[in-house]
């Protein structure tokens, strides 16, 4: 076994990563007894699988995955969301209300509307079936107000950061609320303009320079100005 490539390496489509029993993870495949990269991006090895995080790329749905979305159709059993996806999730009333509802008689747009922006937690999803949405948990449901920003859903762990290192020293320094979708979009919300301004020029400078080392602290100098 042996890799040829040094931890968050920048690598290109066709790259030989790892040879041997290393395992090929997202953005990398086998072939034989060789695993190459998929895509342009940064090289990783955890534990034997070898993985290749993409610069950029489409948001693929994973169950688990906190997403921001638009309500695009309201209809009479259910929602269509917008996920900045090439998959247009759906909502299901069971999914929104502890209670029963009589679907004669409940008009869904009393919980969301068009054009409503919520955050939710993808229940399902296998590439055969529309992306399921729940909001039935704590902290998911309408957002109101702030500002939502995008950026490529390939930079939104660097955002985060390790343990939420990045986004919690910015949420700290900022005074902000803000909620970050795995799909790559962000909710800001501040007491000030010029608070959300400092937040979302963080996060501009962190997708720019997501593949460098002392980030962390580049951004609080950033903030700190």
């Amino acid at each position: 076994m042996s890799l040829h490539f040094k931890n968050r390496e920048i690598v290109v489509p066709g790259e030989l990563l790892a040879e041997g029993e290393y395992k090929p993870g997202e953005g990398a495949f086998r072939e034989g007894n060789y695993i190459y990269s998929s895509v342009v991006g940064l090289a990783e090895v955890k534990g034997k699988i070898v993985q290749v995080v993409a610069f950029e790329g489409a948001y693929i749905p994973k169950a688990g995955d906190v997403v921001i979305g638009k309500v695009m159709d309201v209809k009479m059993t259910s929602w269509r969301i917008d996920i900045k996806s090439p998959y247009q999730a759906i909502m299901h009333p069971i999914n929104v209300s502890e209670r029963r509802l009589d679907l004669l008689k409940d008009d869904l747009r009393r919980f969301f509307d068009v054009g409503d922006t919520l955050v939710a937690k993808i229940m399902s999803f296998d590439r055969t079936r529309t992306p399921v949405l729940t909001t039935k948990e704590r902290g998911l449901g309408k957002l109101q107000g702030g500002y939502l920003i995008e950026m490529l859903p390939t930079k939104i762990p660097r955002l985060i950061g390790r343990k939420g290192s990045m986004i919690n020293m910015i949420k700290k320094e900022t005074g902000c609320q803000i909620v970050i979708g795995q799909n790559g979009i962000v909710w800001v919300s501040g007491k000030s303009f010029e608070d959300e301004e400092r937040v979302i020029k963080a996060i501009r400078q962190i997708e720019r320079e997501a593949h460098t080392s002392g980030l962390t602290d580049r951004i609080r100098d950033l903030i700190q100005k």
